[in-house]
């Protein structure tokens, strides 16, 4: 497979690389040890800090917002093996995140964790967009539920399988074990 042909896989970062929630719940333990948190597999929505009672939603963004925090965010079990095995498979792969604008390091931590996690040459692959919609690809692999943005997308939105996300049946979905029967059952 060429360059020229290799179909472009776009990667989201948080909840499909970067384990946001152990990352969050590991700071809101150390935080606020005396408030209970959202365990994962409760989490009912895209956005944690909706499902927290609106008195600690705060709480919620002050942790998002702490600069570093993306740059400590784990690697979901998988995620970097499985990244650079699509690139073996003769994808291209690029990294396509959504910066958290409110997070004064945000944009430049998720830089650092793609050096930190897949070396200085796979950072000039990541893409920070606000509007998904906007990038060109033919497979977008992402954990939100519903992507919205100001045109009609050229990627198809695959569904990386999250608990809150489960009650979408009309996408295709995967994990970092599965990954092969989707992106190989295309080629």
């Amino acid at each position: 497979m060429s360059k020229d042909s290799s179909p472009i896989i776009l990667v989201d970062m948080d909840g499909v690389l970067a384990d946001f929630d152990r990352g969050f719940i590991s700071k809101w333990k150390l935080k606020y040890p005396d408030i209970p948190y959202i365990p994962v597999e409760e989490r009912t929505t895209f956005y944690s800090s909706r499902q927290y009672p609106e008195e600690h939603q705060p709480k919620v963004w002050k942790i998002m917002q702490q600069p570093g925090f993306f740059i400590d965010l784990p690697p979901i079990e998988g995620s970097i093996d499985g990244v650079k095995d699509i690139a073996k498979a003769g994808f291209e792969v690029f990294f396509c995140s959504s910066p958290l604008i409110s997070n004064p390091s945000g944009a430049s931590d998720k830089y650092e964790w793609i050096n930190k996690h897949f070396g200085k040459k796979w950072v000039g692959k990541l893409i920070l967009a606000p509007d998904k919609t906007l990038v060109d690809g033919h497979i977008l692999i992402d954990d939100r539920p519903e992507i919205k943005g100001v045109r009609t997308p050229t990627w198809e939105h695959v569904l990386y399988d999250q608990p809150f996300n489960r009650e979408i049946t009309d996408r295709r979905r995967l994990t970092w074990a599965t990954w092969q029967d989707i992106l190989l059952a295309d080629n």
